[in-house]
């Protein structure tokens, strides 16, 4: 009897303890699934400032699609250690596949300070001449009719100066201009200048949340409106 309740003893404990393996492995699986996810399909987002109104409101959460414009993969390249050559992977990325339009809403590394996430419109590309006369943009000569109703007279009544005339300017290569939807309290490429195309981290795609913390409600109309 003794030796049965050892054997018995001994069982309990192998399946518990593989148990708790599976429940390990388990979430060990579904966190690099997240990561994977984060880094490489979708991120949320949470607008912080009223620069987007009216497109955006503070207190939307936005899906931010890292597909759209292609996957970001570390570039390869090889350094020599204690004289011996071994491959690394450098900090700059190029994308797989995807471009990048005029008026799309981006998610991108602030150029000032690459730790913060901004989100903008773009309305220059590569080689575009961007200018703004009297709060209307001009792309290479020509007014860049904004088919989403970009808000030309501010949502605040304060002003920025450079909302009524900018530029010219010419956007380099690699990179892209963009202004916030609500240009007068926009702080955006007229001030700190134009993005990296490396830096645009995804496409704003819908609204998944809204909360109006001066009512202390739920918006319960924007939640999975497509953004354009």
């Amino acid at each position: 009897m003794a030796e049965k309740e050892k054997e018995e003893k001994a069982r309990d404990e192998k399946r518990k303890k593989g148990h708790a393996r599976e429940i390990i492995e388990a979430i060990a699986i579904a966190l690099v699934l997240a990561l994977i996810i984060r880094t490489f399909i979708i991120q949320a987002f949470k607008i912080p400032s009223g620069s987007m109104e009216d497109t955006l409101l503070v207190g939307d959460h936005i899906i931010v699609s890292k597909l759209s414009y292609g996957i970001q993969v570390p570039k390869p390249a090889m350094i020599k250690v204690l004289g011996t050559t071994v491959p690394f992977f450098e900090t700059t990325l190029y994308r797989t596949w995807g471009e990048i339009e005029r008026g799309d809403v981006v998610v991108f590394r602030f150029p000032g300070d690459r730790s913060k996430d901004y989100i903008k419109r773009v309305v220059g590309l590569p080689g575009d001449r961007v200018e703004i006369i009297s709060r209307k943009i001009y792309v290479n000569g020509e007014e860049w009719e904004d088919p989403y109703g970009i808000s030309k007279g501010g949502v605040y009544g304060e002003e920025v100066e450079r909302s009524v005339s900018f530029g010219p300017y010419s956007v380099p290569d690699g990179a892209v201009f963009t202004v916030g939807d609500n240009r007068d309290r926009s702080y955006d490429s007229r001030f700190w200048g134009p993005v990296p195309v490396k830096d645009i981290k995804g496409k704003a795609l819908l609204i998944y949340w809204s909360w109006n913390s001066d009512d202390g409600w739920i918006r319960f109309g924007r939640i999975g409106q497509a953004i354009r």
